[in-house]
């Protein structure tokens, strides 16, 4: 059974059981936003929830080492990961060329598309054009962050930073911002547990989520990345994707696709080296 020990720096402890009793390899480290829903959020009963929370775990399980999640804010969390805090992160973290030439990457588990949400009743958004001088709210140090503050002077839009989601969200139900902007199923989650607010425009990038790990960590890469490919053989992942998100990953997608190599084809550090997953 999962239990759960948060200490004041808010960190939750997942442990599973091993099965060599007495020669436990040390816990696993990972770090996560956990104000991002559905991905991790705080349970009514007591430490957090969400995808990310139960691929971490089952990730820890299948490899049978204990895993120690630390919730930060998501600006945080790669440095902490770069100063050797955490093993690797299961925050959502988006693989771009930046990011992957400087950290390693797990293969992709989920696409992540941007999505805007807007207040009820509010003009509607077509493309982002239509945002031109409006203010958008993103959580702080996050991809959508950087990716819309590299858009302001095109298009004409004013970026407002906030430290979690939930008050980049809370900025466009109290008339501070215009709109939000973040990863689609985060969107969704804020949508469907607000009526305040409503979906808009869903911007494609081609992208996925993936886990980093530090550029030295070439072996602890290969077996997450096993777990993860084993996750997405058996159907585990497809699961999680239909708990938390309410329906099927599509197929081909990266939630049911294993990829040859490890890492994500044509990004920075990509290890072509062909393997089979060893699931047991």
């Amino acid at each position: 059974m999962m239990r759960y020990a948060i200490s004041v720096a808010g960190a939750v402890l997942l442990l599973v059981p091993s099965s060599l009793p007495g020669q436990e390899l040390p816990p696993l480290r990972t770090g996560m936003d956990a104000t991002f829903a559905p991905h991790a959020f705080p349970s009514l009963s007591g430490g957090y929830e969400g995808f990310n929370i139960d691929l971490a775990n089952e990730i820890a399980k299948r490899l049978k080492r204990k895993i120690i999640i630390d919730a930060a804010q998501f600006s945080g969390l790669v440095p902490a990961l770069q100063a050797g805090t955490y093993d690797f992160l299961i925050a959502p973290t988006t693989v771009t060329k930046e990011r992957a030439e400087n950290m390693l990457f797990t293969e992709g588990y989920l696409n992540t598309d941007f999505q805007f949400l807007i207040k009820k009743g509010s003009p509607k958004i077509a493309k982002l054009e239509d945002l031109k001088g409006k203010t958008v709210s993103v959580n702080k140090g996050s991809l959508y962050d950087s990716w819309a503050r590299e858009l302001e002077g095109k298009i004409g839009w004013k970026i407002e930073s906030f430290g979690t989601q939930p008050d980049a969200v809370q900025a466009v139900q109290v008339g501070r911002a215009d709109a939000n902007v973040a990863g689609n199923t985060a969107i969704a989650w804020a949508v469907k547990n607000n009526p305040q607010l409503e979906l808009s425009y869903l911007y494609s990038t081609g992208l996925v989520w993936a886990a980093p790990l530090r550029k030295d960590s070439g072996e602890m890469r290969k077996t997450i990345e096993n777990a993860i490919e084993c996750m997405k053989l058996d159907g585990a992942i497809a699961k999680l994707h239909e708990k938390w998100f309410g329906f099927p990953p599509a197929p081909g997608s990266p939630a049911v696709t294993v990829y040859p190599g490890y890492g994500v084809p044509d990004m920075p550090g990509y290890d072509p080296t062909v393997h089979t997953p060893a699931c047991g």
